[in-house]
């Protein structure tokens, strides 16, 4: 006699990223705001948290980051280190203003000389209450030193990109690393140490959050930064020609948004290459990306079937070509080393049978977006009665305009369609306050995980949205201020979750 399956149970969850929480440093952390976050989140019945990538970024944007392996110092609790005597309390005056959005120059000033400052300390004191940890941690996780080793000689070389660092050091040649590591031991170990204090905080949130019944959704981007560790490290791995110089890079052809298609510029990956040790850097990064969270998005899963390669120094995308990705093989890859992993494919954009043969091969849950939902045909995959269980549904991802905002912005035919499909009441249409109507839709759905915004829950408009992919100014810098999350709107919340078998 065979046994079903058990059936996949209902659950929600809200996307706010780590930088939006509030509290007393310029941006949010991973310190008492994060844990009343998670509080909340419990009391509301909802049992994830989606984050955005948590890498040290380059430019702000979680999605451009120098190493794919490491966390983000700027998220490290300085409250936490005066608490492990790593900083004093007037360590902590004169930090940025409160503020509506995250001033990121203020703030890495502010933090990086006390991150810097704690760190040395640690160093320096072997008998420090985290240095058997600290000591472990270099042990075991390999790839910070080869990091920090690139942090340290950014830094030395004027923050400058490696492929203009000097041969020896670019080409990365034996004798040239090794005198670099003596040169250079004070600033590999500082940043070791930091790396390591993120690690330890977000361990004890990651806990936290599993003790109150919240599951963790992290987000892995396809493509990694040029100028990042990975690269440098790895350069047989991606598509490089000599010198470090891309042949090809990564992008999007025109559509219906953009007439020239998105150029993003990262280099590509020679997945040839890579399939001759099925897919080893692949797998330690997704192990790595899977220490931090308990599911992991992701992004850009098309090109896993094929991807827009854009010859190196184009202006635009246009003159790109569509080239095959290593497809099911990669997955399989996978599945046989690392066994089945808990991922999500951010299957949004061009896709085709190709791409959704390779997910369903793979057996991923795909992502459905309401806010793309209206204004066409009832074919429209976001539409909910063509919603499949085995999805993520979002009224909007970090990409997108708050509801509200978009509906205020939507054109009229759109905002029809959408009001007599959800059941909009015209006094609300008219407000232009259709966020918890699209809530109410993303948890009705016949999808196992509805993801909805913080921005969305709270009712905010178009000055809280995170990023605008049509522009690179002032985008990630959305926080929230004061005590947004109060124990009425858990309330209001958690009725709706258990309405519809969520909570």
């Amino acid at each position: 006699m065979t046994t079903k399956a058990p059936k996949p149970r209902r659950t929600a969850g809200m996307l706010l990223h780590p930088t939006s929480l509030p509290g007393p440093h310029g941006i949010g952390d991973l310190g008492r705001s994060a844990r009343r976050f998670i509080d909340w989140l419990a009391q509301a019945g909802l049992s994830v948290w989606q984050v955005l990538p948590l890498n040290p970024t380059s430019n702000n944007s979680p999605y451009m980051c120098w190493s794919a392996f490491a966390g983000n110092p700027m998220l490290i609790d300085l409250a936490n280190l005066v608490e492990h005597g790593l900083l004093a309390p007037s360590d902590l005056e004169g930090a940025p203003p409160a503020a509506p959005h995250v001033d990121f120059d203020a703030v890495t000033a502010f933090k990086t000389p006390l991150l810097e400052q704690a760190a040395d300390r640690l160093v320096a004191s072997p008998n420090h209450a985290l240095a058997p940890a600290f000591a472990a941690f270099q042990k075991s996780e390999t790839w910070a030193k080869e990091a920090s080793l690139f942090w340290a000689l950014k830094r030395a070389h004027a923050m400058k990109p490696f492929w203009e660092w000097p041969l020896g050091l670019r080409d990365r040649e034996p004798a040239a690393l090794a005198e670099a590591e003596r040169t250079h031991e004070r600033a590999i170990m500082r940043t070791l140490a930091m790396l390591f204090l993120f690690e330890h905080q977000w361990a004890d949130l990651h806990v936290y959050a599993k003790s109150r019944g919240v599951s963790i959704l992290g987000d892995l981007p396809i493509y990694v930064d040029r100028d990042s560790a990975d690269v440098w490290s790895n350069q047989r791995q991606f598509d490089l020609a000599e010198g470090a110089v891309p042949l090809e890079v990564s992008g999007v052809p025109p559509d219906y948004f953009s007439e020239k298609g998105q150029l993003w510029g990262n280099p590509l990956y020679a997945w040839d290459v890579m399939a001759n040790d099925d897919f080893a850097w692949w797998r330690a990064r997704l192990r790595r990306v899977l220490t931090h969270t308990d599911i992991c998005r992701i992004d850009h899963f098309r090109a896993f079937a094929a991807y827009w390669a854009v010859p190196f120094g184009a202006p635009d995308a246009r003159s790109g070509r569509w080239r095959k990705g290593p497809g099911l093989a990669f997955f399989e890859a996978i599945k046989k080393h690392e066994g089945t992993l808990p991922l999500v494919a951010e299957d949004l954009g061009i896709i085709d049978d190709e791409v959704n043969a390779v997910r369903k091969g793979a057996g991923l849950p795909g992502m459905r977006v309401l806010q793309f939902a209206f204004g066409s045909g009832p074919e429209n995959t976001h539409l909910p009665h063509n919603h499949e269980a085995d999805c993520v549904v979002y009224p909007a991802t970090h990409d997108n305009d708050t509801t509200n905002g978009w509906w205020q912005s939507a054109p009229s035919a759109t905002r029809v369609h959408a009001g007599l499909y959800i059941g909009i009441l015209v006094e609300r249409a008219h407000r232009g306050e259709v966020a918890w109507d699209f809530v109410r839709a993303a948890f009705a759905s016949v999808a196992n995980m509805a993801i909805v915004s913080a921005q969305d829950v709270l009712g905010l408009g178009t000055e809280a949205r995170m990023n605008d992919p049509s522009t690179s100014k002032d985008n990630w810098r959305f926080r929230l201020a004061g005590d947004p999350f109060t124990a009425d709107l858990a309330k209001k919340v958690r009725e709706l979750a258990a309405l519809f078998g969520r909570a």
